[in-house]
């Protein structure tokens, strides 16, 4: 996936914003930022629940990567070269529904039942 598909990807879901954060661009919803990326092409990720994220960083060494004290609380890093496109929408849109504000992922989760 490029950078730029990555961005396109992100800015589709609903309420998403980008905004620079330090060095790299944030894409955030209205409560909190769940990915952000860098010129080195690589995203950093929020991934719950842990064992999750310890799985991706196990079985895919080459791709994800961990960021030290932020991967304790949630974030990795992924090499946009190397991923899957489908497994990174996956996570994107997971770590996306996880940074609605509650009223909205209340009502998400309703509508699915």
């Amino acid at each position: 996936m490029t950078p730029a598909r990555f961005k396109k990807l992100a800015l589709s879901l609903e309420g998403v914003t980008e905004r620079p954060h330090m060095d790299r661009t944030a894409f955030r919803t209205s409560r909190k930022i769940f990915a952000t990326l860098g010129a080195d092409k690589r995203v950093n990720l929020v991934v719950h629940p842990s064992d999750r994220r310890d799985a991706l960083l196990e079985s895919f060494p080459d791709t994800f990567f961990s960021l030290g004290g932020w991967t304790r609380l949630g974030y990795i890093a992924v090499d946009l070269a190397r991923v899957d496109d489908e497994l990174l929408r996956e996570l994107v849109t997971d770590a996306w529904r996880d940074a609605l504000p509650v009223a909205k992922t209340r009502k998400k989760a309703a509508r699915k039942r």
